[in-house]
């Protein structure tokens, strides 16, 4: 803690290239931080690591209460003291706050973003408020809303969780069929959760070992699957791309919901990728998300005609593709 104030930790990784500045910030999903997730090295080699390759600079954050971040003072209470932390409009304003930082640093007025799962709330509550400031949007692994349930309602959660290395192992091959091979190597995941657990200093007294992340993401999730989105995708207007596998368990059928939604967005694509799961980023297919995200970033695609009020909601270039 920093004073009264709780505060965000920022990497950056700048490409060697000269030339026009293309930084892009990553917002993590639910669970795990930036640096495990478009910073993790596989066989020494991450998506952040692409990226640069293509000319950005990328810039990974941490939502408050994980990876290296400040916690919540209320992190510290018992659980059930506290609403749950960190909900979708709180980390929008959080997202708000790094993306003017960057902006100022690099001298520029817009910026592409990057987002996994719940960070595509927070991504999507961002880009409606300040259209001016985003240029595109790729949202992997997006979360969608989906219809009411009669008589049901989400349930309350805690302010906070913990998530052990054995919760993680088992979100990340729950959604293999079983029939299919594995697409995240054992070795692969034992080296990720050492990291995973580095990340709360204090797991390693907790049996078993796990870290306690906020519950804010969690809630927003559940809350959308009832019929509660946590933001408009009408208002968004840069151009967006929904990348998913065809076993992600969090979007699948209502990613057809999201995309038709965003109306106000000039160009969308839906990009649905196979054998590919909800971690598709550390998983065997993840050099093709790395290709496609890359392709959309830099792509110079417009729309064939003037875009008006009268036919922003009649006439999009939307493409659809699967892999």
């Amino acid at each position: 803690m920093r004073g009264n104030a709780v505060v965000p930790a920022l990497s950056a990784a700048a490409n060697s290239a000269e030339g026009q500045v293309r930084p892009i910030p990553y917002t993590h999903g639910a669970t795990f931080p930036s640096a495990l997730s478009i910073a993790h090295r596989f066989g020494g080699y991450s998506w952040r690591d692409a990226l640069c390759e293509a000319g950005f600079d990328v810039w990974g954050f941490d939502f408050h209460g994980y990876g290296y971040s400040d916690r919540y003072p209320a992190m510290s209470e018992p659980p059930r003291a506290n609403p749950p932390l960190c909900r979708a409009q709180e980390a929008s304003e959080q997202l708000e706050a790094v993306v003017r930082f960057i902006l100022r640093w690099h001298g520029l007025s817009s910026l592409s973003i990057i987002t996994h799962s719940w960070g595509s709330m927070a991504a999507g509550l961002f880009g409606g408020r300040h259209s001016a400031m985003v240029d595109r949007m790729v949202l992997f692994g997006a979360i969608a809303r989906r219809p009411p349930r009669r008589y049901e309602k989400p349930p309350a959660a805690p302010a906070w969780r913990i998530v052990t290395v054995g919760d993680q192992w088992a979100r990340f091959v729950e959604d293999v069929p079983l029939h299919e091979q594995p697409v995240l190597s054992r070795t692969h995941f034992d080296e990720w959760s050492e990291r995973y657990l580095d990340t709360d200093p204090y797991n390693r007294g907790r049996d078993p070992a796990g870290v306690k992340i906020p519950t804010g993401s969690f809630t927003d999730i559940l809350h959308a699957w009832h019929g509660d989105f946590a933001y408009d995708p009408h208002l968004v207007q840069a151009p967006v791309a929904i990348i998913r596998g065809e076993w992600d368990g969090l979007i699948n059928d209502d990613a057809r919901w999201l995309f038709d939604a965003f109306t106000a967005s000039p160009i969308n694509r839906d990009i649905k990728m196979s054998r590919g799961t909800h971690l598709l980023h550390l998983e065997t297919m993840r050099y093709a998300l790395y290709r496609e995200s890359i392709a959309f970033l830099m792509a110079d695609d417009q729309l064939s005609v003037p875009r008006t009020e009268a036919n922003v909601s009649q006439h999009h270039n939307k493409e659809e593709s699967s892999l």
